[in-house]
C-alpha cells in the first residue's frame, strides 16, 4: 500500500468528499465523469501521482500483470505555479504513466522522428545462429526480417530506426551489440532471431542432395524479455504489445518452451495469451540499459514454416505486427484518447 504525506492525504481527503457530494447528484456513470472532471481541476503534485495512476488503474477491466513484475517507475510532474491553467493539468494528468502503469516516462513525450530503436539482427555471419531444415543459417533470416522491419518503421515516422549488424564469434558479438545499442542511448531495443529446437529433437533428412536436420513438432513466435533489465516493467509493455499484434495477424506463438524436454531452453510463460517469455539471463536483454525485447518470428526448423518464413508475404505481416506495436508503445495516449 502506498504512504502518504499529511498534504496528500488532506488533498486526497477533500476530492473524494467531492467526489461524494457529486455522486449524489449524479448516479452510475455520471458520477465517474463528473469526479474526473473534478479530479482534473486540482493541481497534482509529484508525490501524488503515483495514487492518479492507481485511481486510473483501479477503474481499468484489464488483466492484471504477473505476480514477479516490479513496480513502474513514478513519472515526474512538476510542481505547477500557484494559479495553474486547466490545461495543463488536463495534459498531466493525461500522461501516458497514469493511464498505462507499464508505460515509463522515457515514452511520456515521444516524437516518432526523435525516438531512437536499435533493431538487433541476431548473430553474426561469422556465428550463423541455427540452421534451416533446408541448410539456410539463421543469420540470413534476421536479417532480411529485420531489414524490413527497418523500411516500415522509416516509412511510419521513426527515421531514426537503426540497424545493429556485428561481426565475430558469439559472445564477442553479444558484447559489441550492447555496447553500441547502449552508446547510442536507444529508447527501444528489438533483436531479431528465428527459432529452431535442443539437438536432441532433430531428425535427419536429405535436401537436395545434402544432410540436413528438421523438426515438424513445433512451430510460432515467441516474445522473450528479462526480468534482470533495468527497465523489465516496460520491456514486458513493449513484448506484450508484439504479442498482441503477432496474434491479430492470425499468428500462434511458441508453446514448447514451458515443456521439461526443452531442458536448458525451457522457460516460464508469462502470458498465455501473447506468448511472452522470460529469459533472465540473455545478455542482450539483460545488459542493455533501455526496454528491450527479443522475437523469435518463427521455426525455421520446421519445413513447412520454414517456407512460410522465407516469403515476403510473412515478413510483411510481421513487419507490420512490430510497427503497430512500436506505435501503440510509443505513444499509449493515442489508443485510449485519440490525439489530443
Amino acid at each position: 500500500m502506498m504512504a502518504f504525506g499529511r498534504a496528500g492525504m488532506n488533498r486526497r481527503g477533500s476530492i473524494w468528499v467531492l467526489g461524494g457530494i457529486v455522486a449524489g447528484f449524479w448516479p452510475g456513470r455520471r458520477s465517474i465523469v463528473a469526479v474526473m472532471a473534478a479530479l482534473l481541476l486540482l493541481p497534482i503534485e509529484a508525490s501524488d501521482a503515483g495514487w492518479l495512476s492507481d485511481v486510473f488503474k483501479g477503474s481499468s477491466k484489464q488483466g492484471t500483470s504477473p505476480k514477479h513484475v516490479s513496480s513502474p517507475k513514478r513519472a515526474t510532474l512538476a510542481k505547477p505555479a500557484a494559479k495553474p491553467k486547466r490545461r495543463t493539468v488536463r495534459l498531466a494528468a493525461l500522461e501516458p504513466a497514469a493511464l498505462n502503469p507499464v508505460a515509463s516516462k522515457r515514452v511520456a513525450k515521444c516524437d516518432p522522428s526523435r525516438f531512437r530503436i536499435v533493431l538487433d539482427v541476431g548473430h553474426t555471419a561469422e556465428s550463423e545462429g541455427a540452421i534451416s531444415a533446408r541448410n539456410v543459417a539463421e543469420f540470413v533470416f534476421n536479417l532480411r526480417l529485420a531489414q524490413r522491419i527497418e523500411e516500415k518503421l522509416k516509412a511510419e515516422g521513426f527515421v531514426e530506426t537503426g540497424l545493429l549488424l556485428t561481426e565475430g564469434k558469439a559472445r564477442p558479438s553479444l558484447l559489441k551489440r550492447i555496447a553500441t545499442a547502449n552508446n547510442r542511448n536507444a529508447d527501444l531495443f528489438l533483436s531479431i532471431h528465428h527459432d529452431s529446437v535442443p539437438s536432441k529433437l532433430l531428425e535427419d533428412w536429405e535436401f537436395e542432395g545434402k544432410k540436413s536436420h528438421f523438426s515438424d513438432r513445433f512451430s510460432g513466435y515467441s516474445v522473450f524479455v528479462s526480468r534482470n533489465n533495468p527497465d523489465f516493467k516496460t520491456s514486458l509493455a513493449f513484448a506484450e504489445l508484439i504479442g498482441k499484434e503477432m496474434k491479430a495477424q492470425g499468428l500462434q506463438y511458441a508453446q514448447q518452451y514451458t515443456q521439461a524436454i526443452m531442458g536448458r531452453y525451457q522457460h516460464p510463460l508469462l502470458n498465455k495469451e501473447t506468448g511472452v517469455y522470460s529469459y533472465d539471463q540473455l545478455l542482450v536483454l539483460r545488459k542493455t540499459r533501455m526496454p528491450a525485447a527479443l522475437l523469435e518470428a518463427g521455426s525455421i526448423i520446421n519445413r513447412d514454416e520454414e517456407l512460410k518464413m522465407d516469403s515476403p508475404e510473412r515478413r510483411d505481416i510481421i513487419s507490420s505486427g512490430v510497427t503497430a506495436a512500436v506505435k501503440q508503445f510509443c505513444e499509449p495516449r493515442w489508443a485510449i484518447l485519440g490525439p489530443l
